[in-house]
């Protein structure tokens, strides 16, 4: 089915809505008209998942040409349009701040936010963006060059027409890395301390949602003793899930995106296997069941089948209201993260491994998980006291007195 919306512009464009029933995005909205100067056809199209998502892009394309600005631009992606007017963009820069600003925009803007169109950058998205590269343990001034950058270019399109505001100018970003900081000085600190604990947490939040779901309780507790990232969690298949040698294998994470909720792969873009405890192996088995064992399907889901994200399980749990009742109002969904980890790092997990399991880039970040307690020091303290009072063997190094 097609649906003709001949649009009045400055130039002679034509534009319809194509349904594809077999498509997951089924509309697709298409604007077609001649270059004034080059004579030539042109067309520009893009698929939504609703009719009116895709008619109010052929509109944006209406009122942007009214406006004088080319249709090919206003649909060009973050990267194509960074390319186009990155001279423009960072003119007047001196040539010692180029460099660190055109790292930024190649090794963290474009890899986050580049495959967007320009229109489809927001507040959010980009509050999201400069998350992740705090997470990534990003230094200060990296992420202020590649904030700088992304609003340089996004300032041009400002003044090129294709959008009305800046969405790169953001504030307050200094105060989150600022507690990113402190959240990656001493991740143990945010854990939560016993399996009891953790419990009684996965219970509570049950029983303050609607319908009291229990597969909120489920994701709690299996990313805690995983030291999964809620995202990871929401991207796990019953086929990433080894119940003879009980090894899930963490292959994709759910993360928000300008159209909602998509599926990509992993943090540090590689699989890694984490070992299923005895303690979530009926959590395991009981959500397989209920798919009947298929393969793709999702091992966790919301009620009604969605996506879960860590904002999902917030709002839909009530949790900062949980955990405060509890004691606990530092806890946020990352902190089940911390709390698997701290755990097995307690447990005696080698560092190595615990790197392996946590998926981290850097051995720095896994071994801020093995500050000791103070039962630890003292039990050090012992054990030199037992080896200082163990007699020496004759044959090892001794000191001579000339």
């Amino acid at each position: 089915m097609i649906a003709r919306a001949g649009l009045p512009l400055g130039v002679s464009i034509r534009a319809d809505v194509e349904y594809r029933p077999d498509r997951p995005q089924s509309y697709r909205a298409r604007v077609r008209w001649v270059d004034p100067s080059t004579k030539q056809r042109r067309s520009k199209s893009e698929a939504f998942s609703t009719e009116g998502a895709a008619l109010a892009w052929i509109e944006s394309i209406r009122q942007l040409a009214h406006s004088g600005v080319d249709p090919a631009r206003a649909t060009l992606t973050l990267a194509q349009y960074g390319e186009a007017v990155m001279g423009l963009a960072l003119r007047g820069l001196a040539a010692k701040t180029l460099d660190p600003y055109l790292a930024g925009w190649r090794r963290r803007v474009v890899p986050t936010l580049g495959d967007l169109s320009v229109r489809m950058i927001t507040n959010g998205a980009v509050d999201r963006a400069m998350q992740g590269w705090i997470a990534d343990e990003c230094s200060r001034s990296t992420v202020k060059n590649s904030l700088a950058v992304l609003v340089r270019v996004l300032e041009q399109a400002v003044r090129d027409g294709i959008v009305d505001r800046n969405p790169a100018r953001v504030t307050g970003w200094q105060h989150d890395y600022r507690r990113a900081e402190d959240e990656l000085d001493d991740p143990r600190a945010l854990a939560l301390p016993d399996w009891q604990t953790l419990t009684a947490l996965a219970d509570a939040l049950v029983s303050r949602s609607a319908d009291s779901y229990v597969g909120w309780g489920d994701v709690v507790i299996f990313a805690a003793c995983t030291a999964g990232r809620i995202g990871e969690v929401s991207g796990c298949r019953v086929g990433d899930i080894d119940t003879g040698a009980w090894l899930w294998t963490v292959r994709r994470q759910t993360t928000p995106s300008p159209g909602g909720l998509v599926d990509k792969g992993t943090k540090g873009k590689r699989a890694r296997s984490v070992p299923l405890i005895v303690e979530v192996r009926e959590i395991v088995r009981r959500r397989i069941d209920a798919v009947d064992g298929r393969p793709d399907a999702r091992l966790f889901t919301g009620p009604r089948g969605g996506r879960i994200s860590t904002a999902v399980l917030r709002d839909a749990t009530h949790w900062d209201e949980i955990v405060t009742a509890l004691g606990y109002e530092h806890l946020c969904r990352h902190g089940l993260r911390h709390t698997g980890l701290t755990w097995m790092a307690d447990a005696g997990v080698p560092v190595h491994v615990l790197r392996k399991i946590a998926g981290h880039g850097s051995l720095t970040t896994t071994q801020r998980y093995l500050h000791p307690d103070s039962a630890s020091i003292a039990a050090a303290g012992d054990s030199l006291t037992a080896f200082l009072r163990t007699p020496r063997s004759p044959d090892g190094p001794q000191l001579r007195v000339l």
